[in-house]
């Protein structure tokens, strides 16, 4: 909801400490993957209930994901590329949410409903993306993959997952509340591209089908 306020808020320091790593010859790919390292660090920890170390990794992995789009912004940014990031951050989304279910047995219900929310949220978003690509329908941003917004996006997962790392006793609570949010989520991107289908034209591919020739 509102993750474009804050891109803008962090996009300044990210750029200058993405010029530098730049030049010092760093890929945006290698961040990717130091991240997602980073993440599943983070998500071992919660399922040791070692909630400090799980929140440091947590953030550390949140903000190697902003900079490596910014490094990527720098020096070109590819399709593999945001496909990387698109798929490290869906997995250590996923991963954290089953490391509380192992470190917190009364929220494995709360954990099914939430995993289940993003599977649904996900096919929204990704499947939706591929038809608007396919009409060319007008993006909002630069990003590599389209980002429908919603109730729930990046920043709110960040918080959602602080406020159970800060307070793990709230965890049934808070998932139940946030699978809410992603339902929510998930109906807002049906709409959109509802809509956005609705009001833009189906291109006419009929001359760029391979045609079959008998002999």
């Amino acid at each position: 909801m509102f993750d474009r306020r804050a891109r803008v808020l962090c996009s300044p320091a990210l750029d200058v400490l993405a010029g530098r790593l730049v030049r010092l010859g760093v890929r945006a790919n290698l961040v990717t993957g130091s991240g997602w390292l980073v993440g599943v660090g983070a998500c071992v920890a919660v399922s040791f209930r070692l909630w400090t170390l799980a929140l440091t990794g947590w953030l550390l992995n949140r903000f190697l994901d902003g900079l490596d789009g910014a490094i990527a912004r720098r020096q070109g940014a590819t399709d593999f590329g945001a496909y990387l990031d698109v798929v490290a951050d869906f997995s250590i989304y996923s991963g954290f949410i089953v490391a509380l279910a192992i470190a917190r047995p009364e929220a494995r219900l709360a954990s099914v409903v939430l995993l289940s929310a993003y599977y649904v949220s996900g096919v929204a978003l990704l499947g939706g993306a591929a038809l608007l690509d396919r009409r060319n329908v007008v993006r909002s941003d630069e990003r590599g993959v389209r980002f429908m917004g919603g109730l729930a996006e990046g920043l709110e997962t960040i918080i959602a997952y602080v406020f159970i790392l800060l307070a793990p006793t709230l965890t049934v609570d808070v998932e139940w509340i946030f699978a809410a949010m992603v339902l929510v989520t998930a109906i807002q991107r049906l709409t959109y591209v509802h809509h956005a289908l609705r009001d833009t034209p189906a291109l006419d591919v009929s001359h760029s089908r391979p045609r079959t020739t008998t002999s």
